[in-house]
């Protein structure tokens, strides 16, 4: 398959090619075979090496994708208003942000929750890419410097519970998972091989763990997938919400992802899965090109989110679209405000489409609250509550 995709600098390409040996190292010692979310911990997140953990530009016009913070001022400022509210309920607390990319959406949400004097006593970035660190002191610095005190970052989980919110935009869409395909009616675990020094897909039979798993799919959606048919399903996320119910001990989790109920994301002419890589703008579906060097992600099953959450012990306070969440938290009247320059005002309509918009972001991305300890999700999930198509 040609892929229309710029060639990276050699120097990457060389960085590129070590991380690559050490997955063929990682393939021979384990028999020769390995899941693909081993294969996506690894190039995403191998210390050193690997997607998130080195030092290439990733968000943005000069990186690989663009997300909303970046997009306008507008996506940070309507979620710092629903921030707010959760806050004032709880008498103040705290706000924690896991995988913050440039820093862009903490310095806009601190300078909006200023405005509504509804400072956080702390903004906490869970962050373990020292590179991502320093973009993101920098742009607090250059942004909100009178605020940087109040943030603190954190290599792991929080030392005590917290009462507050948790803000996570595109964070589960990161998250390692299994591929399966269904091959004369059993799972099959789609993994990674080496043919020479080329990553290739290998199935075998799937674990129990796996084979459990999609039997669950199948039987709450009521039928059996087709022959050949081909998903992923991320078995970490129960183990990374009950991490997240530990942290949180009164409040409210904000999770803003690419995703579906079950029911859209596991339909049949759906048969190859969500899988996608992203390089530069460009969208493809080799996840074997470039170890390193490129984002891999899949969308989320945010019924299978809502599963794990209620077994965690959250409540599902609201399930929207990002467009529905945007519009109820008053983002049209922000544009409509004056602005002394034209062309500002221009940016923000043009940042309002794109967020808003079906065929852009609008639809695709969907908001999901979680409650604990008896905090109510904000006002802005409920312009169209569609927490039933969770469960249908």
């Amino acid at each position: 398959m040609q892929l229309d995709l710029p060639t990276p600098a050699p120097d990457a390409l060389a960085h590129s090619d070590l991380l690559a040996e050490r997955l063929r190292e990682a393939i021979r010692a384990a028999g020769g075979w390995i899941s693909f979310a081993d294969f996506m911990q690894q190039i995403l997140y191998m210390p050193g090496y690997g997607y998130y953990s080195a030092g290439a530009l990733k968000f943005g016009e000069g990186g690989d994708f663009v997300t909303a913070p970046e997009i306008s001022p507008l996506f940070s400022q309507c979620v710092a208003g629903q921030i707010a509210q959760v806050l004032r309920a709880s008498g103040g607390g705290t706000v924690l942000e896991p995988g913050a990319g440039t820093g862009v959406m903490a310095a806009d949400v601190l300078l909006e929750l200023q405005r509504l004097d509804a400072l956080p006593d702390n903004y906490l970035i869970l962050e373990q890419s020292a590179d991502l660190r320093e973009r993101q002191r920098q742009m607090i610095r250059d942004k909100a410097p009178h605020l940087e005190e109040r943030v603190r970052w954190l290599d792991g989980a929080p030392n005590e519970p917290f009462n507050g919110v948790l803000i996570a935009n595109e964070v589960i869409d990161a998250l390692p998972v299994e591929r399966f395909t269904i091959r004369k009616g059993v799972p099959h675990s789609l993994g990674v091989t080496c043919d020479s020094d080329a990553f290739v897909w290998a199935p075998r039979p799937a674990g129990v763990h796996l084979e459990m798993q999609v039997g669950a799919l199948q039987s709450s959606l009521g039928r059996a997938f087709p022959e050949g048919y081909t998903s992923e399903i991320c078995l970490q996320l129960p183990a990374w919400l009950n991490a997240v119910a530990g942290w949180l001990d009164r409040g409210v989790a904000l999770f803003f992802d690419y995703g579906f109920p079950r029911s859209e994301y596991y339909l049949d002419e759906r048969n190859s899965g969500t899988l996608r890589c992203f390089y530069r703008h460009r969208a493809h579906e080799d996840p074997f090109l470039w170890p390193g060097l490129q984002d891999v992600t899949a969308w989320v099953d945010f019924s299978w989110l809502a599963q794990a959450a209620a077994e965690a012990g959250f409540e599902i306070g609201g399930f929207t679209t990002q467009a529905n969440f945007l519009l109820a938290a008053g983002i049209e009247e922000r544009v409509s405000m004056p602005a002394d320059d034209p062309r500002r005002q221009i940016e923000l309509a043009r940042g309002l489409r794109q967020l808003l918009l079906p065929g852009e972001m609008g639809e695709a991305i969907k908001v999901a609250a979680l409650c604990r300890g008896g905090a109510s999700a904000p006002d802005a999930m409920f312009g169209r509550d569609m927490r039933a198509r969770l469960f249908s």
